[in-house]
């Protein structure tokens, strides 16, 4: 299997995004450390976010500056319990590791969430499938290559 850059690369540009990652190897797996190794403002960077609603995997998008409201991640996926899922979770449904979750291409097709803070910023940045690489795409590219739905997820 191809290294994970190298396969989430490949599936951006099948779902026509040209992706120009940038590595970084002090890592980028938090929004704080990613926004302080690109110079960017922690709003800007995306935390690609798995959880179970009720018994299906759902990928939440939200900027790096909020947090994901579960009551409202339930009433956008009409469920009745959400929890975060594990990193086997969300490994199994992404293929990625947490840190280096992209936003799209992933294993398997997912419910994708992007909150309307995130869908508001010209451009953001997205890991691009390891906790060291990240690449800029404008957030109207970021919700049709999800296939997301844009909606209130922050709290």
């Amino acid at each position: 299997m191809a290294a994970a850059d190298q396969r989430f690369t490949a599936r951006a540009t099948a779902l026509g995004v040209e992706v120009d990652a940038r590595r970084f190897p002090q890592g980028t797996r938090t929004a704080a450390d990613a926004a302080a190794a690109i110079g960017c403002d922690v709003a800007q960077i995306v935390k690609s976010l798995v959880f179970i609603a009720d018994d299906q995997p759902v990928l939440a998008l939200t900027s790096g500056a909020n947090r994901v409201d579960e009551d409202r991640l339930a009433a956008a996926t009409g469920a009745e319990r959400v929890r975060k899922a594990t990193a086997e979770e969300g490994r199994t449904v992404t293929g990625y590791a947490i840190g280096g979750t992209p936003p799209f291409g992933h294993d398997r097709e997912l419910t994708v969430l992007c909150d309307r803070d995130l869908a508001a910023l010209e451009v953001v940045w997205a890991a691009a499938g390891t906790p060291r690489d990240v690449f800029a795409i404008s957030s109207d590219q970021l919700v049709q290559a999800a296939g997301a739905r844009v909606v209130d997820l922050a709290g």
